[in-house]
């Protein structure tokens, strides 16, 4: 991690590369930068992660971003790691964590809508089973923008770059934009 002066810790694999694929586009070369995007595994390591690039830890500036349904334990994990006291919503974008409305897959087919989210998945050979998906008895009834949140759970990683390369660089989700002012 020498020459690495900000962290950003993400969920997973598929956060770190939506990210690194947006930076890229907005012509930024992170590690250049001196930046690296860790995928920590899931909200509960968060703690982990905190201490050991920390205030106790290496002390490199932090920011992140998760799922609404993670903000509590990243809330709970930043004020045990000494970065704030009762941290709300707001408390926690100026220390550079943001949250995510409902997750980032979620975000991501809203901000391309269904058809533009439709034409990646036929252009990354997944338009067919995505139709299949749609078919079966448990996602018949839902939303399409609901099966589309829903299959991505299993293919997120595979297509979190196409999606963010498809992105109207004035449509990209608020977390996504907000990690990487903040580290910028």
């Amino acid at each position: 991690m020498e020459n690495v002066r900000n962290v950003v810790l993400v969920e997973g694999e598929s956060d770190r590369v939506a990210l690194e694929a947006l930076a890229a586009r907005r012509g930024r070369d992170l590690a250049d930068e001196g930046v690296s995007v860790v995928a920590i595994g899931g909200a509960q390591a968060i703690g982990r992660f905190l201490a050991l690039y920390g205030p106790q830890g290496s002390n490199v500036g932090l920011a992140g971003f998760c799922d609404v349904g993670e903000e509590g334990a990243f809330r709970r994990a930043l004020e045990r790691a000494g970065l704030g006291v009762d941290l709300d919503r707001v408390a926690l974008e100026r220390l550079g964590f943001f949250v995510c409305d409902r997750d980032l897959e979620d975000e991501l087919v809203r901000s391309l809508g269904v058809e533009a989210t439709e034409e990646i998945f036929a252009a990354h050979g997944k338009l067919g089973p995505f139709r299949t998906y749609q078919k079966q008895p448990a996602h018949r009834g839902r939303a399409t923008e609901e099966q589309l949140r829903g299959f991505l759970t299993n293919w997120k990683i595979f297509l979190a770059a196409p999606l963010v390369e498809a992105l109207d660089l004035e449509r990209v989700p608020r977390a996504l934009d907000g990690v990487l002012a903040h580290v910028g």
